[in-house]
């Protein structure tokens, strides 16, 4: 049964991934496409430079895309594991583990980004095609 379990870790990693990167890209829509400077505005009122609250918008919105397609996965999930590190220090952490705007959320998140730095994207992520060895794979020239 472990080993039959084992063989199913590539299903478990693209799950993880679909699923990190769906929260963050549908969390960083409507920051990037309608809400950049009010989000620059409530990253400056928590005493960090306003302009990276542009750079969060487009690391959840962007990062999360590239993680649903497994495109440069390992730094995806590092930009998303320091945005929710963030994310917890800063504006979730006053509201405690449970209770309303706690951060069991955020740390949720952070963990399985936290598991993809490690682990990389997985069989069926776009980065094993583009970045393997000899690069994506060409079209043969075709002999008469």
């Amino acid at each position: 049964m472990i080993r039959y379990l084992d063989r199913l870790q590539p299903f478990g990693v693209l799950v993880l991934r679909l699923v990190l990167g769906a929260i963050m890209a549908a969390h960083g829509y409507p920051k990037v496409f309608g809400g950049l400077q009010h989000n620059a505005d409530v990253v400056a009122s928590l005493g960090i430079p306003g302009w990276l609250g542009y750079v969060s918008a487009f690391a959840e919105f962007g990062g999360g895309l590239f993680l649903v397609f497994g495109i440069l996965t390992r730094f995806a999930a590092l930009v998303t594991l320091v945005n929710m590190l963030v994310a917890v220090g800063k504006v979730h952490w006053k509201n405690g583990f449970v209770g309303q705007g706690n951060y069991q959320f955020p740390l949720a998140l952070a963990a399985m980004a936290l598991l993809l730095i490690f682990t990389g994207g997985g069989a069926a992520a776009l980065d094993r095609w583009l970045f393997r060895p000899g690069g994506p794979p060409r079209s043969k020239p075709k002999t008469s």
